[in-house]
């Protein structure tokens, strides 16, 4: 095998043979095969893209270059769920305990934010003493413990990937549909989760844009995931508006902690509760009621138990930014559009963001919302303000913000976009 003769079969829209994949991904791993080269092949891919068989194959190589993890040992169901990213998307910090409390064990492998899309483990780092990266006999005991756990994937898992990953990064191949599916569905199923739900963003803020995108990725992913023996199904949800009212780290995890207290945001809790009932279901809890378990309280406890189990002290006062700024509402009627895309650049401008993997992140950083679309707005009424402790900040962060908004006059009708477009199983 060589590099060019595969980057040459798919560069003139060939199929890529198993012996092909399973080469090129092992020798990239190693270093036989440098980065320009996989450059080429990857934007390759991007132009001319992939089938079924190959990103099948392609998936599993990258699982092969790495370890496998077990939850056998567990006495409940494993189940687990994938966000591709968003603006305020804070649903896992209330999302696992909500289901562990319902009697199924998730292990949740999560990441940090990159550009205008945040990170898991950036926001949770902002709870005093809180630890992203535990051992796997760690990972297994507090998930044994307390049901649930939120952690950084170790380094064994699925190398090729991490490391394909930052290369495409730098080569404007991140949009490629078969390495987005082959790169989540990869370390998913190499974690040993036994069923997985997928949340599929699709909007302005979102990776995917259109809904046939978001169509053709979440319809990949799950026969990624089902041909790998993991019960796997797709939520396509909308993205063109933030999540809740905040985006940013201490911010979002102020509003998980509601939503787990009974309160928060509807369309936060309406999508915490539509991907908990998958996750149930796949995991064979048809029974369980996770709106019983927000309202009785048994969903904050095990919050309160993995947070501890991590280091962290879920008593502890949240970081706090130094300095705010108010943009206000220039006139009064009804707030019609609130983009995400705008709102993610500006938190990212803030410091909520990074935009490369070894930046550091403010944790006070970054947007709280007063209004959303649908609501009646007063002229100089707040519309949302800025959080930051660099007020220098403020002046890159609001050339991000003067289109984000529309306000139509008193009495426009307005219709929402549902906060679950289609389901894909």
């Amino acid at each position: 095998m060589d590099a060019i003769s595969v980057i040459r079969t798919k560069r003139d829209r060939g199929e890529l043979s198993p012996e092909q994949i399973d080469w090129v991904i092992d020798a990239y791993t190693r270093g036989e095969v440098a980065d320009e080269q996989m450059s080429a092949l990857a934007m390759a891919i991007l132009l001319n893209g992939m089938n079924r068989t190959e990103i099948a194959r392609w998936t599993a190589a990258m699982i092969a270059s790495g370890e496998r993890m077990d939850f056998g040992a567990l006495s409940r169901p494993t189940t687990d769920k994938h966000s591709t990213g968003g603006v305020g998307d804070k649903i896992t910090l209330p999302l696992a305990p909500l289901v562990a409390a319902c009697g199924a064990a998730v292990p949740q492998l999560s990441g940090r934010g990159l550009g205008h899309t945040g990170g898991t483990l950036d926001k949770l780092e902002s709870i005093p003493g809180w630890r992203a990266h535990i051992s796997n006999a760690e990972m297994l005991d507090v998930l044994d413990t307390t049901g649930a756990v939120i952690c950084a994937a170790g380094d064994g898992l699925a190398p090729a990937d991490k490391k394909l990953y930052a290369l495409r990064d730098v080569t404007g191949t991140v949009e490629a549909i078969p390495l987005i599916a082959s790169s989540i569905m990869s370390k998913k199923i190499a974690e040993g989760t036994g069923a997985l739900v997928l949340d599929v963003k699709v909007g302005s803020g979102a990776f995917m844009k259109t809904i046939e995108d978001a169509r053709e990725l979440a319809s990949t992913m799950v026969a990624l995931g089902t041909d790998s023996g993991v019960r796997t199904v797709a939520l396509l949800t909308d993205m063109s508006t933030p999540l809740g009212l905040t985006a940013g780290n201490a911010l979002e995890v102020r509003e998980s902690v509601e939503v787990l207290a009974g309160g928060g945001p509807k369309d936060v809790v309406d999508l915490t509760l539509a991907l908990a009932r998958e996750m149930l279901d796949a995991a064979g809890l048809k029974d369980a009621d996770p709106e019983k378990a927000l309202a009785d309280g048994s969903a904050m406890d095990v919050w309160r138990r993995m947070i501890s189990a991590q280091g962290g002290d879920p008593d502890a006062r949240l970081p706090v930014a130094r300095e705010q700024h108010v943009i206000s509402a220039p006139s009064s009627g009804v707030l019609t559009r609130l983009d995400a895309y705008d709102i993610g650049v500006a938190a990212w401008r803030l410091g909520a963001g990074r935009a490369r993997k070894e930046d550091p992140v403010q944790a006070g950083a970054g947007v709280e919302l007063h209004a959303k679309p649908g609501d009646t707005v007063t002229e100089g009424q707040p519309l949302m303000t800025l959080h930051t402790d660099t007020p220098e900040k403020f002046e890159y962060a609001l050339k991000a913000l003067p289109g984000s908004y529309d306000i139509a006059p008193s009495g426009t009708p307005f219709t929402a976009t549902p906060v679950v477009r289609e389901r894909i199983a």
